[in-house]
């Protein structure tokens, strides 16, 4: 080879390198938006005031933007050139993220609910009276006037949510072309033997694209979703609250510049490269040759090597006998259904997983999502990344690598079991989960958040402003604790001689007075939550060492020409019936424990403010577990068919071997080959 071409090729695998780099950051900056997604979700629900069932179409708006173009990207894409559209997609999906954070500026202050007016004023030295001045707030708990109710939700915005809806929406129309080409094109130009490795390496930086976003996430969730245009003194709420809402349109500026910057190096790479490792082919459009391993491993089946130059007609005439032969792979769609299910399970996890860490363990939103962020997602970047280690230390093939994926499910799926069992006492809030003297509520209706020591308050039942009593109990509202009189101005506002407080003590000179806020759980909370967490991070690096093996096994079942088509389609239909429902379906369950629904500004039902917390712990860890259980049993059930395969496969190369050594025979090679044998074997015969 002469200098100008040894120039050529140390190009070509530099531009290779610089892909594999790029890819890299992409994934960085995909994950990095999605996981902030996931991070914003509560806060979402509680700035338009929806249920969680409709904050899961909202999520699942993503994999819809993905449904609608994913099929078409995939395949005709693999023609065209992949990194240009890899860019584009990039750039769609900045402009979904810029989309999304857009309603913030279009509604106006955030009016969070409250039963009393909280006066900031220092000079005002009037005590407000919670009691005596909810006479009136009782006639808020009947149905408000339609048209009234129209109107002011009109003037507030609360519909503007459809522009997150259309944002994600977006982004999952941007995204769509990051996965399917970039990995058939990294595959088609790299060695075999470091495939894994490089696709290890892409997925763990992506993972460290979610712990940049639930750390963001945290972090704005910390901060007051109107800073800069109202005085913070005058916010009676803290991050602990569940009215409480944070900056969450501030992370989408954020992430939708960061994946901007991401799309550039695209615009600037060549359309194919040479194989790496060997010499630069004389023909430009030359395609690859396919791969040992993965030649042994499927049917026989005859491809052209070479790329000829085909009019859209003749990609779309070809589009359905490609698609038949690609569900005819048995394994192919054997992984297709236990990706399913798996999916369904973990995008319900970890979509709701937040909101879960706050009921059951009494965790704020911000603390949840960077523990999430901080713990879970390390552990599953590590595991990624010594899923790829082993494949290549080991040099695993396709049993090899569906053995260790097996093993990781069955691994997680028991620690995740245990987790059911790990949790913490519900919170006490009167009338509620407990009764006003203290003892377990079993079931909760408007009547019971009236008792005799509230009775002549009149006060309102719909209304969410919780209190804390000196008792260690919750109270909806300072007038649903009896409360008489009041102190302090914002949040160190305390209310005094509250008649409820004292009901189940009745202790001479007991303190009967209240604070903002719910009051911190009980017991040995602290204890049981550092166990789950520790169970939780395990079960993450288990499962993930299962993830690179298993992304082998799928790419190494699919022919050469049907690799991109074969991907696009696998998230195609995992994104349609493994992304979209869950959120949804999840989100309903969880709606169905709710116990305190809040009240939204212009009357009417708004987001939950308290769960069951055990009905939620039960429903939603027990669905789970029964989709990872199924998902286990296909995994048993795909590693028996590639075994099955593998042996089949075996005897065919024997049988072609037989056939070989026969027709050597009758040429005249038989002796040759017959006596090396047998010197080999200690010269017993000669012939």
């Amino acid at each position: 080879m002469s200098v100008e071409s040894k120039k050529t090729c140390k190009a070509r695998c530099a531009n290779l390198k610089i892909f594999l780099v790029s890819l890299a950051f992409v994934y960085f900056s995909k994950a990095f938006g999605g996981s902030y997604m996931k991070s914003s979700i509560t806060q979402i629900e509680r700035r338009f005031d929806i249920p969680s069932s409709l904050i899961g179409v909202i999520d699942g708006s993503f994999e819809m933007g993905n449904l609608l173009v994913i099929a078409f990207v995939s395949y005709f894409g693999a023609k065209l050139h992949r990194p240009r559209l890899i860019g584009i997609g990039c750039v769609i999906m900045a402009a979904g993220s810029y989309l999304t954070a857009l309603p913030h500026f279009f509604q106006g202050l955030y009016k969070y609910e409250t039963s009393v007016s909280h006066s900031t004023s220092i000079n005002n030295t009037d005590s407000i009276l919670p009691c005596l001045s909810n006479h009136s707030l009782a006639e808020a708990d009947k149905m408000p006037d339609l048209e009234a109710m129209t109107a002011c939700e009109k003037a507030a915005g609360s519909s503007l949510w459809i522009y997150v809806f259309l944002g994600n929406m977006l982004r999952g129309i941007g995204e769509t072309p990051i996965m399917p080409l970039g990995v058939s094109y990294l595959d088609d130009f790299s060695r075999e033997e470091n495939t894994p490795f490089y696709l290890a390496c892409i997925h763990t930086v992506g993972i460290i694209g979610p712990m940049f976003g639930f750390m963001l996430g945290s972090y704005l969730a910390k901060i007051y979703v109107d800073i800069g245009s109202v005085d913070l003194d005058s916010v009676t709420i803290n991050h602990m609250d569940s009215r409480w809402v944070g900056a969450w349109w501030l992370g989408f500026i954020v992430t939708g510049t960061v994946i901007l910057l991401s799309s550039i190096p695209f615009f600037f790479l060549p359309k194919s490269l040479p194989k790496q490792g060997q010499e630069e082919s004389q023909s430009k459009g030359t395609e690859l040759a396919i791969t040992a391993e993965q030649d042994n491993f499927l049917q026989d089946e005859t491809m052209d090597q070479e790329e000829k130059p085909l009019t859209f007609q003749e990609l779309a005439k070809d589009f359905i006998p490609s698609l038949r032969r690609l569900f005819k792979n048995s394994i192919y769609t054997m992984m297709i259904l236990t990706y399913l299910v798996s999916v369904n399970g973990f995008i319900g996890l970890i979509t709701f997983k937040p909101k879960f860490m706050e009921q059951v363990y009494g965790q704020s939103a911000s603390k949840a999502i960077f523990l999430i962020g901080i713990m879970n997602l390390p552990a599953v970047a590590l595991g990624i990344i010594t899923g790829g280690f082993v494949l290549k230390r080991f040099k695993l093939g396709v049993i090899g690598a569906a053995r260790v994926s097996v093993t990781a499910s069955v691994g997680s799926l028991c620690l995740f079991f245990i987790q059911i069992f790990i949790y913490c006492d519900k919170a006490e809030v009167a009338g509620l989960t407990v009764s006003y003297q203290g003892d377990s509520q079993v079931s909760y209706n408007q009547q019971t958040m009236i008792s005799q020591c509230n009775m002549a308050c009149s006060c309102s039942v719909k209304h969410w402003d919780p209190v804390c009593a000196q008792n260690g109990i919750t109270y909806a509202s300072p007038c649903l604790a009896g409360c008489q009189t009041s102190t302090g101005i914002g949040k160190e506002m305390t209310f005094h001689n509250c008649t409820c407080t004292g009901e189940k003590m009745m202790t001479p000179g007991m303190n009967m007075s209240a604070v903002l806020g719910q009051c911190p759980r009980r017991s040995n909370c602290d204890y049981n939550f550092k166990i789950y967490m520790a169970l939780s991070v395990l079960g993450s690096f288990i499962s993930a060492c299962g993830g690179t093996p298993g992304y082998i096994v799928l790419l190494r079942s699919i022919q050469q020409d049907l690799k991109s088509l074969a991907l696009g389609m696998q998230t195609l239909i995992v994104r349609t019936l493994g992304s979209i429902p869950p959120p949804i379906y999840f989100g309903a369950l969880i709606d169905r424990t709710c116990l305190k629904w809040g009240t939204k500004h212009c009357g009417g039902r708004g987001a939950c403010r308290l769960y069951d917390a055990d009905a939620f712990r039960m429903r939603f860890m027990g669905l789970i577990t029964g989709l990872y259980c199924l998902s286990n049993i296909l995994w048993g059930g795909l590693y028996v068919t590639i075994v099955k395969r593998q042996k089949k496969l075996a005897l065919r190369n024997q049988a072609k071997e037989n056939v070989v050594e026969g027709e050597m025979a009758v040429n005249g090679h038989a002796n040759i080959i017959v006596a090396k044998k047998n010197e080999d074997a200690g010269n017993e015969s000669t012939i």
